[in-house]
């Protein structure tokens, strides 16, 4: 394999500087990294690396743009609300560098396609925004042998560490159990400051690079905090555990995670026969001010304080944006022995 001239004048910044040059640009060329999450974190991860010239990038995301998005999603405009993320990031990335192949997977990363899929690729990109997916990457991760390049962003803090490289620690490693379902808010309930995943995706490609390249210190067995607000960061040490040990996917991500399975109602069931339900809303104020389905309002970090007041005189459907704070929320009643029939609106109500 060999760097044509016009991927010479592409990558000439590369080109000149001794650590990279034509050997480690070639090794750019050759490796082949998947992305999971076409996101705040996906969005700057993908165009760094497709700048970078990797040579084949996959990127997985059953989600589409949706106008919240674009704060912080900047591979994407409002002409593509509503378009697939995953292909429109291709589409446009493709533009950017006619030297990469790109792997477009328009589906959600699942226990049954995640190990045929990381088996193509030489390292995986986690830009995933939920335990469940975190703890099912990582697994895949060490059962295919690949190195995790991990980032996670809250408010205006995020972190950056790479797992399962040359024998180091894993997710698990650092994070044995996962939170409680309402112990961990989205950016859709609390918010995130726009440039904070700029900032963490572009260290997530930078670690990437260093992988591929064999340059630098890759953060193995460390874990870099970044704090947006005070403009400083620090990087832990943790040690690999030999006792967390990875055999077999989980039978259910969302089980483990403390997301119990709940019976689902599509909006349109629930418009048909809505006098035989009560509905519950878990967004945040500001959300069903832009709008909403009617029913009682509780923001989810407010529900365990307002039990009380949940009507139970029916059946219970409750929703928020996408359905995954409704779940929360159903748990919460469950563990309270709520007397009422729970059912989560299914991809919420949007």
């Amino acid at each position: 394999m060999v760097l044509t001239s016009e991927e010479k004048k592409q990558y000439n910044r590369h080109l000149i500087l001794d650590e990279i040059g034509v050997k480690g640009q070639l090794k750019l060329k050759q490796a082949k990294v998947l992305v999971v999450g076409a996101g705040g974190l996906g969005c700057p991860v993908l165009q760094y690396l497709t700048a970078a010239g990797v040579g084949t990038i996959g990127v997985i995301d059953d989600d589409v743009v949706d106008q919240s998005n674009l704060q912080r999603q900047i591979l994407y405009t409002v002409d593509d609300i509503g378009a697939s993320k995953a292909e429109t990031a291709a589409k446009r990335l493709s533009r950017l560098n006619p030297f990469v192949k790109f792997d477009v997977y328009k589906e959600k990363l699942t226990k049954e396609n995640a190990i045929s899929i990381f088996n193509n690729y030489d390292i995986i990109i986690d830009g995933s925004d939920n335990f469940s997916t975190r703890y099912l990457v990582n697994d895949a991760s060490v059962i295919t042998n690949k190195p995790l390049v991990y980032g996670a962003i809250f408010k205006f803090e995020g972190q950056v560490s790479v797992f399962n490289y040359k024998g180091s620690g894993t997710y698990r490693c650092l994070y044995p159990t996962p939170p409680k379902p309402h112990e961990s808010p989205s950016c859709s309930e609390i918010g995130v400051l726009g440039v904070l995943p700029g900032i963490i995706g572009s260290l997530q490609a930078n670690e990437t690079i260093k992988i591929i390249c064999g340059i630098g210190t890759v953060l193995a067995n460390k874990l870099l905090i970044y704090d947006s607000l005070q403009m400083n960061q620090m990087v832990l040490k943790y040690e690999k555990d030999s006792k967390t040990k990875v055999t077999a996917l989980e039978t259910d991500y969302d089980f483990f995670c403390g997301i119990l399975s709940k019976e689902e109602i599509s909006l349109e069931e629930f418009q048909k026969n809505k006098e035989k339900y009560n509905l519950l809303d878990v967004r945040e104020f500001e959300e069903r001010e832009i709008y909403h389905i009617g029913g009682q309002h509780i923001p989810l970090n407010e529900l365990l304080e307002r039990l009380d007041e949940v009507y139970q005189n029916k059946d219970l459907v409750v929703y928020c944006q996408s359905g995954v704070r409704s779940k929360g929320a159903i748990n919460i009643l469950s563990n309270q022995k709520f007397k009422a029939k729970t059912l989560n609106l299914k991809g919420g109500c949007l």
